[in-house]
């Protein structure tokens, strides 16, 4: 059932989102070689939980950090340590933070120093398919509009979308109804409302859009050992129309 959002409970979730999305931003800054994943974590805990916050992923179903961090062939759900990261890699970072009983959600995946051609495209590609998949996300849309601008985008420039793993909806709850595929077919899925908040999350890999999870039960990586990005807004459909939430 999808829970429809008034004034009040979007003003929650903004500021949520401004969290998020000042944490994403800070990590920007200081992801770079030589910094090691766990380090970044600390920091971004650090600044959550002084905005007033809590973060939403530490503890959820177990998971131990505060950061999703993934690395190069790492799709999502990464747990930081004490790896380095290194000029030429590349890094999703999935940040979550919860404020007056409200969710704030949104994912990025930044170069470390020097990157290819090929990774530049790879991240170029799968930020484009969630803005293009955000502006489907219009009154009077269905849901599988969304996912379908994703698709064609990323499938049109020679990678492939993640199939088990989706977005969706947000609020009250980190996940909530709907669940947002980043495949389908137009014109299917409900009837997009004044109220909804989505969690709209491509997964885009450089190779086969398969994957497993590794032993600690949490990383999730490309089945062939191919690169993988992840970008990620929170956003609202209010009576003035479309706000992204998470801006960074």
């Amino acid at each position: 059932m999808i829970e429809l959002k008034n004034a009040n409970q979007f003003s929650r979730m903004r500021n949520a989102g401004r969290i998020v999305g000042e944490t994403l931003a800070l990590m920007r800054e200081l992801a770079k070689p030589g910094v090691t994943t766990l380090e970044l974590d600390r920091m971004a805990e650090e600044y959550i939980r002084a905005q007033g916050a809590i973060p939403a992923f530490k503890g959820y179903n177990g998971f131990p950090a505060t950061l999703c961090t993934s690395v190069n062939e790492q799709v999502v759900h990464g747990i930081p340590g004490l790896r380095c990261l290194e000029s030429g890699d590349i890094i999703s970072i999935d940040c979550g933070a919860v404020i007056d009983g409200y969710f704030g959600d949104a994912a990025v995946t930044l170069p470390i120093g020097e990157v290819s051609p090929d990774l530049q495209k790879l991240l170029r590609v799968t930020e484009e398919s969630l803005m293009l998949g955000i502006a489907q996300a219009k009154l009077g849309n269905r849901l599988y509009d969304v996912s379908y601008a994703v698709q064609t985008h990323v499938e049109a420039n020679g990678f492939s979308v993640v199939r088990d793993y989706v977005g969706h909806g947000i609020g009250r709850a980190m996940h909530e109804d709907p669940q947002i595929p980043n495949f389908g077919k137009p014109g299917r899925g409900p009837r997009l409302e004044v109220g909804m908040a989505l969690a709209i999350e491509p997964m885009v890999n450089m190779g086969t859009y398969e994957v497993q999870t590794l032993k600690d039960h949490w990383t999730v990586v490309t089945k062939d050992k191919r690169p993988s990005a992840h970008f990620e807004h929170t956003v609202a459909i209010t009576e003035n129309g479309l706000e992204i939430l998470t801006r960074c």
